[in-house]
């Protein structure tokens, strides 16, 4: 069984990403994912396990062949916690901004620069 993973394990290994990235146009077979990358096919696949327990990759059985299908949807978590993180630095960046510029003028009032 398969332990349901968060988004950010899932794009936290560079392959994963490329896998997603692969798939985010067109879903694709296993094997044609699996073609693209230097690594064993059970590499691949164990991979997708993660992307698809996450919630980023979703199977289809059609006909014979197993096709990979991109939920990005799911990358809304990652967004939002993106937007709020940048949010709280530039903040703290602006803050620090201003802070220096107190010092400089303080500064240059005492006449030491």
């Amino acid at each position: 069984m398969i332990t349901r993973r968060d988004v950010f394990q899932a794009i936290a290994d560079p392959t994963r990403r490329a896998i997603i990235q692969k798939i985010a146009h067109e879903p694709l077979n296993l094997n044609a994912v699996a073609e693209t990358f230097d690594i064993s096919r059970q590499a691949v696949s164990k991979h997708i396990q993660i992307l698809t327990a996450c919630g980023l990759v979703q199977i289809t059985q059609k006909g014979r062949e197993r096709f990979c299908e991109a939920r990005l949807e799911q990358l809304d978590e990652v967004t939002t916690w993106v937007e709020q993180s940048r949010k709280h630095w530039v903040s703290r960046f602006e803050k620090l901004d201003n802070y220096l510029k107190k010092v400089q003028a303080k500064d240059k009032n005492d006449g030491t620069i």
